[in-house]
């Protein structure tokens, strides 16, 4: 039996950043992947046409780009270069009017000045307030539960009273976040289609925090790509792994966590072999995968099960990749420098787009999220010519047909149409992948859920996966989850990872008994 320090189940973004740390901590460590190379939904091929690299799940990362976990892997020493778009965000109204979201915020504040003279000086308002709290929400944020040092910064900050008017502000729709902050439609838009990246729609509790974060991301470090394909990522992370030592096995799928007194001793792959963990098992997968498929209930305690009955998935995910011969040719031009393009909705049609989406509706009106990626990065295209894609929520459990998904992208097409006449004729090849499609490139995308369960308010924080502790920890003694489904949840900022990686540090650090003896006490309060 081949024994590591630690064995990884998953070589995602996620995965690979834990295995990282724990690579940097003096540790062995072994990354099993079912898939036949690494990255989950970090990788890039040529989908569409011969020397169009097409991203295959995610393609921008503000979240990457500003995390502290990512920063302090250095990847730049191992090839990782980010790119940005002339500018970061165009919203394409339906009435074709555009509202800018740049790094230059002067350039944002005009553009949403536009729409309502006095926003331009609450933008700046808006980004004045991000330069004040930005560090410490991100990191507690991104922490695990309780975020007690960088909560005490944000209210050392702000004081008492505008940290909680705060907190109610955030915990806003980021609809009447935008009407209690703007006067024009402009920059309520572009927080309101922010918001969408968590797939809450502009009533949703919550949706104000996502998209306020992402926007002021937006216009502080941009929507960075990796030069040459989000692939670059997943190969700086494994060429640091690999220069500290660790190990990435691809085409092992792993079929249990092997468990002996209550403790997470190796794992089984599907040959039967088993590989011995003497410090840790971390497993990159979502979280019923690790419960139900690799764990097993007998190793759980009841409440824990019965909390898995109502974990609640995030909506399905259609995705199309175009190789064009020429940019897309948009009715106004604001929209051509910008790296990501959001289309087909103003603030009542997001709201119109999301209703259909819960009540198991294909939207006749999708709403769309673009990637201009060649104007991002002029490697992922021959010269003159664009990469593009696209991808919407769609409803969970739908059949999706051979026709019925040709349909539905003729239907995306004819959005994108709309506002750029001569698109389709500029289409030279396109690939289409359906929810099933992404699930089967990555297992963790059941269904197409490109978040790894819900966004919601009520799976967030100490309630993801399940009502918890807001931390890796599992019942199982040294057996952490690492994944998007673990808090603090999706994007690629590596903090699941990190965070699961940190708890299995601390577990077999000098005081691992007393910290042992504490997740213990806690779940036994949460679980019995």
């Amino acid at each position: 039996m081949r024994r590591f320090d630690a064995v990884v189940i998953g070589a995602g973004p996620n995965g690979l950043v834990a295995a990282n740390l724990l690579a940097d901590a003096g540790w062995s460590v072994l990354v099993l992947e079912t898939a036949d190379e690494p990255g989950g939904s970090v990788r890039s091929a040529e989908l569409t046409a011969p020397g169009f690299r097409t991203d295959l799940c995610s393609a921008f990362y503000p979240l990457g780009a500003a995390s502290p976990v990512i920063a302090g892997l250095e990847l730049d020493r191992y090839g990782l270069r980010w790119r940005h778009a002339p500018d970061v965000l165009a919203h394409i109204l339906p009435d074709d009017e555009v509202a800018v979201l740049s790094r230059d915020v002067d350039r944002t504040a005009a553009s949403v000045g536009r729409f309502a003279p006095a926003d331009a000086q609450a933008w700046h308002g808006e980004v004045e307030l991000w330069h004040r709290i930005g560090d410490d929400l991100l990191a507690a944020l991104l922490r695990p539960f309780p975020p007690i040092r960088s909560t005490t910064a944000l209210v050392r900050t702000l004081g008492t009273a505008q940290t909680l008017r705060l907190v109610r502000r955030f915990l806003l729709p980021v609809r009447r976040f935008g009407h209690e902050t703007f006067q024009g439609r402009g920059a309520r838009i572009l927080f309101a289609g922010s918001a969408v990246h968590s797939e809450l729609g502009p009533d949703d509790a919550g949706g104000a925090m996502f998209g306020w974060l992402l926007t002021m991301l937006g216009q502080t470090v941009g929507f960075p790509v990796p030069e040459g394909g989000a692939g670059r990522i997943t190969d700086a992370l494994v060429r640091r792994l690999t220069a500290y030592g660790g190990t990435v096995e691809c085409g092992r799928a792993v079929t249990a966590v092997v468990v002996r007194d209550g403790r997470g001793t190796g794992v089984r792959d599907v040959h039967g072999e088993e590989v011995a963990a003497t410090r840790a098992v971390l497993a990159d997968v979502d979280a019923p995968a690790l419960y139900h498929r690799l764990l097993g209930e007998e190793h759980l305690p009841a409440r824990l099960v019965d909390d898995l009955r109502r974990f609640q998935w995030d909506a399905g995910t259609v995705k199309i990749d175009w190789a064009l011969s020429g940019p897309i040719p948009w009715s106004n031009p604001a929209a051509a420098g910008a790296g990501t393009i959001h289309l087909g909705a103003d603030m009542n049609g997001l709201a119109t787009y999301h209703t259909q989406v819960r009540n198991g509706v294909l939207p006749d009106r999708p709403f769309l999220l673009m990637g201009q990626m060649t104007t991002a990065d002029p490697n992922r295209s021959p010269q003159g010519t664009e990469a593009v894609w696209a991808y919407t929520h769609v409803p969970r459990d739908i059949d999706w047909t051979k026709d019925r998904l040709e349909r539905f992208a003729e239907r995306i097409e004819a959005t994108v149409e709309r506002h750029a006449p001569g698109f389709a004729g500029r289409i030279v090849a396109r690939a289409i992948q359906s929810p099933e499609d992404l699930q089967h490139h990555n297992p963790s995308l059941v269904g197409g859920a490109i978040n790894q369960g819900t966004a919601a308010i009520h799976q967030e924080l100490i309630f993801r996966p399940t009502p918890g502790l807001g931390r890796a920890d599992t019942p199982v003694d040294r057996l952490f989850l690492a994944s998007a489904s673990a808090h603090p949840g999706g994007a690629v900022h590596g903090a699941p990872g990190a965070n699961a990686a940190r708890a299995a540090l601390a577990r077999d650090g000098a005081f691992g008994g007393v910290y042992r003896t504490v997740m213990q006490s806690a779940q036994r309060v949460l679980f019995r």
